[in-house]
């Protein structure tokens, strides 16, 4: 009887093991799936770090950096690429990948809903030919474009709107960031703006040419 009742504890203690070897396989295989669908995602736009100079900035004389660029002009110190009437295009000074642009309305404004129609839309042109000179020059695979709308939702201007350009490549994402949380890049933002400002100052024959 001993015998049987041991022999059965250890069927079912078999049992139990094998049960949560296959969980444990289970689970390692829903991780590698979610690694092959989303290979390089991660929390690089949660650094506040980036916004260092902005802090630094605002509160001690309450200007905004983008103001100050539109009064500047276009220049290697601005780091403005284009400016016209309606839009401005400035380079990132702290970039998450090489080329960052930022594409905002000339106007200080912070709202989306404040911009015009019209000033939208040459937003709207800026940024498809924003990302065409990127690739063409830069030769990136691909783009993050978007735009972090007020403070909660990590804008670091919020009372200026602008919308993000970044190149991305193949590999951006290796292990220098993930280690040492450093992003090292291949150029500095002066020698990637000695690249981009000769194709951004080439006049356009209409809206549609770019």
């Amino acid at each position: 009887m001993k015998k049987a009742k041991a022999k059965a504890r250890a069927k079912i203690k078999s049992k139990a093991s094998k049960a949560k070897s296959t969980s444990a396989r289970s689970a390692d295989w829903a991780v590698q799936l979610v690694k092959s669908v989303w290979p390089q995602e991660r929390d690089f736009f949660e650094r506040p770090d980036r916004y260092r100079y902005v802090r630094k900035l605002l509160p001690e004389t309450g200007s905004c950096v983008f103001c100050e660029a539109v009064k500047a002009g276009i220049s290697a110190d601005s780091l403005v690429l284009h400016m016209d009437t309606q839009v401005i295009v400035v380079m990132n000074k702290f970039p998450y990948n090489s080329g960052h642009l930022l594409i905002l309305p000339r106007e200080h404004i912070g709202n989306l809903w404040d911009v015009s129609d019209e000033v939208m839309a040459a937003m709207a042109r800026w940024q498809k030919r924003s990302a065409k000179i990127l690739s063409e020059v830069l030769k990136c695979h691909g783009f993050n474009l978007g735009m972090n709308h007020g403070a909660v939702a990590g804008a670091g201007i919020p009372d200026h709107m602008h919308w993000h350009v970044v190149p991305r490549w193949g590999g951006d994402t290796n292990f220098f960031p993930l280690i040492a949380e450093t992003k090292a890049l291949p150029e500095t933002v002066q020698q990637t703006y000695e690249r981009l400002v000769p194709e951004f100052q080439k006049g356009f024959k209409d809206e549609t040419d770019f």
